[in-house]
């Protein structure tokens, strides 16, 4: 990045925090502060810490002034947080912190429109798991678009923000299933009589709190979409767990098909169809605890001390807002339009990287070279490398 594109990114961004209403986190003078600057080393990330603010006044008059590329405030409350080391600021709680990036989640997509749908649906499932496992209500948790390639939760119940790292990284463990004990979701035991043994396999019901009912409606899913599929298709997806061949496919095929054994299944009964093999329903096991269980960013829910990004600030990658939504929100959210603060004069750059861009509920096909572009998709290029400002 050229000198005169940052100073043209800084310009914007000046005009967009001087008018902003800037959001400050709840205990703002008991936590530490961070920010990256339009310095001589920008775009390298050279962080300028240890800074604390006393009053509303004096953090938003800095950040007006400063203009930061990246505003962050710590998750930790400090007794001293402009203390120059960590040992001296001494540490009095941290908030919860998910961070859900699409660098971490392991999905696939396509478009980064698609790929910031994905990431929003990891995060309604790591939510669903806070409010419904630990009893969190909504006033607890506030969500935040991280204005790059992900979503941010902050929790500050109270029964949270004490928590020491080893506490916070069994909650990841929980939310992945990691710690799960298979032995206690999946049961097998022989029962018989007069008229001879056999064995039953049985999970959760539906009905059940927690990862048991979530296995359960996941596996019920499964069956019903294999159900409505060709028969072709439906038997290659059923050949992918081993150990089934073509009849028994046949036969887990026509089980879900078959409503009363669905709904054996829904009630925990998995041997409605006893040809079919426990291996097949101990990998479905696997599989569903696999795509159910949400997937933050262990080390930043674990450490105690870590600096996240300000809501209502902007992020100097993309050049959108970072911002706070509530439940509602986030469910209708496009991040692609309703995280833009730029508008729609036109500005010339140089574009050095040709790429296919979705924003603003348009698709653009950028070639390199001398262009005008509309100044929200000059900008987000900008800021990602992409394109320079030319005057």
């Amino acid at each position: 990045m050229n000198e005169r594109t940052k100073e043209f990114i800084q310009d914007r961004f000046r005009e967009y925090y001087q008018s902003a209403s800037i959001r400050l986190p709840p205990r703002f003078e008991q936590r530490e502060w961070g920010f990256i600057f339009f310095d001589e080393s920008y775009p390298d990330i050279v962080m300028r810490r240890h800074k604390s603010f006393m009053t509303a006044w004096e953090a938003i008059d800095y950040i007006r002034s400063m203009v930061p590329a990246h505003a962050f405030h710590s998750a930790a409350y400090y007794m001293y947080p402009g203390a120059p080391t960590m040992k001296e600021k001494g540490w009095r709680g941290a908030d919860l912190i998910f961070d859900l990036d699409a660098d971490h989640l392991q999905i696939k997509w396509t478009t980064y429109g698609d790929m910031l749908q994905r990431t929003k649906e990891e995060t309604l499932k790591l939510i669903d798991f806070l409010r419904a496992d630990f009893a969190l209500a909504e006033d607890d948790i506030e969500i935040v678009f991280s204005g790059g390639r992900g979503y941010h939760i902050h929790v500050r119940e109270p029964r949270m923000i004490e928590l020491e790292s080893p506490e916070r990284r069994e909650i990841v463990d929980y939310l992945t299933g990691l710690t799960l004990e298979m032995d206690r979701i999946f049961g097998e035991k022989i029962v018989g009589g007069d008229f001879g043994h056999a064995k039953v396999v049985r999970i959760p019901s539906q009905e059940s709190k927690g990862w048991g009912g979530r296995i359960n409606s996941w596996i019920v899913s499964f069956l019903l979409d294999v159900g409505r599929k060709d028969e072709d298709e439906a038997i290659k997806i059923l050949k992918s767990f081993e150990g089934i061949g073509d009849e028994r496919a046949l036969e887990i095929l026509k089980m879900a098909k078959n409503k009363s054994h669905l709904a054996s299944v829904r009630k925990g009964n998995l041997s409605a169809s006893r040809r079919i093999p426990v291996s097949f329903w101990r990998e479905l096991v696997k599989r569903a605890i696999a795509d159910v269980g949400a997937k933050p960013d262990e080390p930043v829910t674990a450490d105690v001390k870590r600096l996240i990004r300000l809501p209502t600030s902007l992020h100097g990658g993309s050049g959108f807002r970072v911002t706070p939504l509530t439940l509602g929100e986030l469910e209708t959210f496009d991040p692609l339009s309703d995280a833009i603060v730029f508008g729609d004069d036109m500005i010339r750059v140089n574009v050095t990287k040709a790429s296919d861009v979705e924003i603003k509920d348009e698709r653009h096909v950028i070639k390199k070279g001398k262009q005008d572009l509309p100044e929200h998709l000059a900008i987000f290029l900008m800021c990602r490398g992409m394109a320079e400002y030319e005057p």
